[in-house]
């Protein structure tokens, strides 16, 4: 008893510390002028738009915010800018949804067969696994939060609590459309290697209908437009239709994409940090990541093959679970707990971005005041043009615009603002862009200059 209750209180302090981190580095990042306006400035936007009442189009490129991943959570969340509205509720909600992840990991760790102990070294494992910590300090995601809901779901599976698993699977479902590949090869692998056939069933089901429903019906209403990923599987066709008919009749274009020197940096990148615990007996999970794990190879986007971005998030789940299963058949090539964790810390020295705190995210301190000043002369409602650094911190209103390369034949006069930064245009290219757009201003008598320090420019339309 005074084991178990000591493993408790040990899991809720990695948990509840984490947390805490994790919440300070990503407010951290965000002062230091490091988030973005893709993709913090766009959830940002919508979130808050939403929480007013209003449509919510996100104004960088002026579509609603469900033609973009028809992600119905961020609805709910909204409930939080009514509250107060605080950029600072995102930075929370991901904190909360990556920390706590390790709480159903030590479940489903117990519910496997591992002592406590163990339980709880997988929890710290997953803790330490480089993407965590990576995503959070990458802006926001909404399917940060669909992270502890897919652990959640898997427990419930197994406990035959049919409800809870369904409410599980409609809430990840709400979190962005591609999950819905993820529940439907999950339902694979619960119907098959399970044998959870209600739960299994209901999953491919429901996975396969809302892929139809949102990616033919939901985003194209609310875009215009066909889902927007799919320019990066151009090769294999220009619909989903399409795609899926090539990869099964021409295997040649799709092998060729998968065996290549980007996809095996990926997969040791992937796999490294829990290279200990992986056997090929007890790799069943993986099924319900092959289709994500399918995308990520498939593309050329550098994006989806690193521990960085969100792309990997979908198959980090599956992949504890296998090297659950191997510790509970004693089939792990590390048979101490304490060379584990230590291998987890050295390949997330190794490989999370912790050390961007005292480079990159520094860059722009010399322009920091600043901008911050800046900000603060801008009043709320009014239409702005801005840097897309700033961009996140102007979020709340209508309408924000990026003066960036590609924005050089943009209609300076539709704005009643334009905040820029000269020396961090913050985009590549774009200075040029930048230069030019300040030049315009000073020429233009419909604008005055009412702040000019360090390189930031304000104008106002006079």
């Amino acid at each position: 008893m005074k084991e178990k209750n000591s493993n408790l209180f040990w899991l809720w302090i990695i948990t509840g510390t984490s947390t805490i981190i994790l919440f300070l580095c990503a407010s951290l990042r965000h002062f230091l002028f490091q988030s973005n306006a893709l993709d913090l400035g766009w959830f940002d936007q919508a979130i808050f738009l939403i929480s007013q009442g209003n449509p919510p189009i996100v104004s960088f490129v002026d579509n609603h915010i469900l033609g973009d991943h028809a992600a119905f959570i961020l609805y709910p969340l909204a409930l939080f800018y009514v509250i107060y509205p605080n950029v600072h509720w995102l930075f929370a909600i991901q904190a909360v949804a990556l920390g706590f992840s390790a709480v159903p990991v030590y479940r489903l760790a117990q519910k496997s067969g591992l002592q406590k102990n163990l339980a709880l070294t997988m929890s710290e494992v997953y803790l330490l696994y480089p993407l965590v910590f990576n995503l959070n300090i990458f802006d926001f995601h909404s399917e940060v939060i669909a992270l502890p809901i897919l652990f959640w779901a898997i427990l419930e599976a197994k406990n035959n609590n049919f409800w809870r698993f369904l409410l599980a699977i409609i809430i990840i479902l709400s979190c962005k459309a591609v999950l819905s590949l993820t529940v439907a090869a999950m339902g694979l692998w619960l119907f098959f290697f399970e044998r959870k056939r209600l739960c299994g069933s209901v999953a491919l089901s429901l996975g396969i209908f809302w892929l139809l429903i949102t990616t033919q019906v939901i985003i194209p209403q609310f875009s215009g437009n066909t889902v927007a990923a799919l320019g990066r599987y151009s090769f294999l066709g220009d619909s989903i239709g399409e795609i899926i008919k090539n990869i099964f009749l021409n295997p040649g274009i799709f092998l060729s994409k998968i065996f290549t020197l980007a996809n095996l940096e990926y997969l040791i990148l992937l796999v490294c940090p829990v290279i200990w615990g992986l056997s090929l007996n007890h790799l069943a999970p993986m099924v319900a990541a092959i289709p994500q794990l399918g995308l990520n190879l498939l593309t050329d986007y550098q994006p989806q093959k690193d521990l960085v971005h969100q792309y990997s998030l979908p198959i980090l789940p599956f992949l504890l679970l296998s090297n659950i299963y191997t510790l509970a058949a004693k089939k792990e090539i590390i048979k101490r707990h304490k060379i584990i964790i230590i291998w987890s810390l050295i390949t997330f020295l190794v490989l999370a971005k912790y050390n961007y705190f005292g480079s990159k995210y520094l860059e722009q301190l010399d322009t920091l005041l600043a901008m911050k000043q800046g900000i603060k002369l801008v009043p709320p409602q009014v239409k702005v043009l801005t840097s897309p650094q700033i961009a996140p911190h102007l979020t709340h209103r209508p309408v924000v615009k990026l003066g960036i390369k590609g924005a050089e034949s943009i209609d300076i006069n539709n704005f009643d603002y334009i905040l820029l930064n000269v020396h961090h245009p913050s985009w590549p290219k774009s200075k040029k862009t930048v230069i030019d757009l300040v030049k315009k201003l000073k020429e233009n008598t419909k604008f005055i200059s009412i702040y000019e320090q360090d390189n930031v420019f304000l104008f106002k339309q006079n």
